[in-house]
């Protein structure tokens, strides 16, 4: 028998016993109908103010107590006061985690703040994002985050994060406390309601970035003066003067010209680095591919099937320099990586809706999957004797990625052992336009 069944039954025989007593005290007095009518009002009254009690309990929210007796209304009570203890239970866990949380939080390193989902209002941060934004507690809670980091590119980061949840991570933007203090930031989901914006203090990883850029650059230009003039005298030595140096020196004028093609290619990736944005300059697609399908054909010499796909009567904008060595780097690996008889198709796609695509793809070996994600790292050789041979230097793929960074474009690299390899470049449509009349004459 269950427990509300088994209630019911103490409530109905308790109300039968009170009502048949008043009824046979009103008979044996004479008025059986005012005992059976008082007995009734009475059972009334009990039910009706031990409800307003329950009621008044709820209302003001007390801590509802066991219940002592049996009945319908002691069901609810006791009902009542274990959901309520099962939710002060579960109320004190949640205040543990929190805690918790918050402790952590707060003995981390990086700025922890928490803000609300909808509106970005502040609910609560840690002892780091007083140093770090410089946010006060009295004065801050409930505030806009918004209204406190007035950076442009922080504002602008927050609402393009509004409509993206998945929005990249801000890099390298100052303090409001500290101009000289450079920041990350990221906002991760918190709860439904809530969100979490993390900062952290990169300075020390961006003065190390600029020491290294410094060191390569300088290193780089140090190094051609010597090589140029190691590679000239290399130049002007007769090797039908010298036979038996003939293969030695040819080795040598070969490496050289290897090392100032590195060094070039540093100097190219740090300037590229140092730069923040290019420039916006009408690039003439048409005569770029017909350039670009020169420079393969020449590195060629006929051993390859060239195509080109112009599929759209559009121009990017942006630096022609600094396109032309992207997608001349892209030209030349796919020339020296097919072998002898392969195909190699420069295609460009694209609309002013949806942006543009310069692509090159080959019939070469193709490169392992494990190797795509770090391929357009400094030096990162898939095969470091088949670049060798091909005379790679290790920094196309870097100057590519970086010289599309400039203009906002993604480079896309898909792959399938022994098929080959197909190099995208993505732009979005802020960098396209029409293109002129004359560029396709």
């Amino acid at each position: 028998m269950s427990a509300r069944y088994r209630a019911w039954q103490i409530s109905m025989a308790r109300l039968l016993a009170w009502v048949a007593v008043c009824t046979i005290t009103g008979a044996a007095l004479g008025h059986v109908w005012a005992g059976l009518s008082f007995g009734l009002a009475g059972a009334l009254a009990w039910h009706y103010y031990h409800i307003a009690q329950l009621l008044r309990r709820l209302a003001e929210r007390r801590a509802m107590p066991p219940a002592e007796s049996s009945g319908l209304l002691s069901e609810v009570q006791d009902r009542i006061y274990r959901r309520q203890l099962e939710s002060r239970r579960r109320k004190q866990s949640l205040q543990l985690v929190l805690r918790a949380f918050r402790e952590a939080a707060a003995a981390l390193p990086d700025a922890v703040v928490v803000v609300a989902a909808r509106d970005h209002k502040i609910a609560w941060f840690n002892d780091a994002a007083v140093e770090l934004l410089g946010l006060r507690r009295q004065k801050d809670i409930g505030m806009r985050i918004n209204n406190l980091l007035r950076h442009p590119r922080i504002m602008d980061w927050l609402t393009a994060e509004d409509s993206d949840p998945l929005h990249e991570v801000l890099w390298d933007v100052p303090s409001p406390r500290d101009a000289s203090i450079r920041l990350s930031m990221r906002m991760v989901e918190y709860t439904q309601l809530q969100r979490l914006l993390i900062v952290r203090d990169i300075s020390r990883l961006i003065r190390l970035e600029q020491v290294r850029r410094d060191f390569v650059a300088n290193v780089s230009h140090e190094l051609r003066t010597p090589l140029t003039v190691i590679h000239g005298y290399l130049s002007a030595i007769d090797a039908d003067d010298h036979p038996e140096l003939a293969e030695l020196l040819g080795e040598m004028s070969r490496q050289s010209e290897r090392m100032q093609r590195i060094v070039e290619d540093l100097l190219t990736l740090s300037r590229l680095e140092s730069q923040q944005t290019s420039t916006q300059e009408r690039v003439p697609v048409a005569a770029l591919l017909q350039t670009l399908i020169r420079e393969a054909e020449a590195l060629s010499a006929g051993r390859h099937h060239i195509e080109l796909h112009d599929n759209t009567q559009l121009d990017l904008l942006g630096s022609p320099k600094e396109l032309h060595s992207a997608f001349s780097n892209l030209v030349s690996n796919a020339v020296r990586y097919t072998p002898a008889g392969g195909t190699i198709a420069l295609r460009f796609d694209g609309d002013r809706q949806r942006g543009a695509c310069f692509s090159v793809s080959d019939t070469g070996p193709g490169i392992a999957a494990e190797h795509i994600p770090r391929i357009t790292e400094r030096f990162y050789r898939v095969s470091n004797s088949r670049s060798r041979e091909t005379g790679g230097t290790g920094l196309g793929l870097a100057i590519v990625k970086h010289a599309l960074a400039l203009h906002s474009a993604q480079l896309d690299i898909r792959s399938e052992l022994g098929k080959g390899t197909q190099f995208s470049c993505v732009f979005d449509p802020q960098h396209v336009a029409e293109r002129q009349p004359s560029a396709t004459t």
